[in-house]
């Protein structure tokens, strides 16, 4: 069974290698040399905005998972919010993905969380198929929706 554990601040290499593998994997702008350093301040700095785990098979990095907490007003509770969840494709199918899930909801369990979120790119049927598997639902009804840093000052100008 894969070991899943959370970061530390020692294995920050290990961890942006796998964050430009998801980039690759989804074919995005991988964050650059300044948006790395800001992930690695904002996982084990001073004032942490996320938290980073990571997924080992048989020692070697296999996959990682960052998640942060958001709230719902009308439950009372936080809701653990799933950003990324990656496995390297090498180590897809030996249950490195079902682990980091699994240890997520855990996690969410543990901290009383109300719900656990997460979005997946349409196009992306397996990742789709393996949180159906785990009995997650489509939320249809919600359309998901994004400012960029860009528009922040458009707006504010307004």
């Amino acid at each position: 069974m894969p070991e899943v554990r959370r970061a530390r601040p020692d294995e920050a290499p290990v961890l942006l290698q796998l964050i430009l593998g998801l980039a690759e994997y989804e074919k995005l702008e991988p964050p650059d040399e300044a948006a790395q350093q800001r992930l690695v301040r904002d996982i084990f700095g001073s004032k942490p905005r996320l938290e980073a785990w990571l997924a080992f098979v048989d020692g070697e990095a296999a996959g990682y998972a960052l998640v942060l907490e958001t709230y719902s007003s009308f439950l009372a509770l936080p809701t653990l919010y799933l950003e990324d969840i990656f496995v390297k494709p090498e180590f897809r199918g030996r249950g490195a993905g079902k682990a980091l899930f699994r240890r997520m909801v855990e996690e969410a369990d543990r901290r009383g969380c109300g719900r656990m979120e997460w979005v997946v790119l349409d196009w992306n049927r397996p990742a789709l198929e393996f949180y159906e598997r785990f009995g997650a639902r489509r939320l249809n009804e919600w359309i998901a929706m994004r400012l960029t840093q860009a528009d922040f000052g458009r707006i504010l100008k307004q």
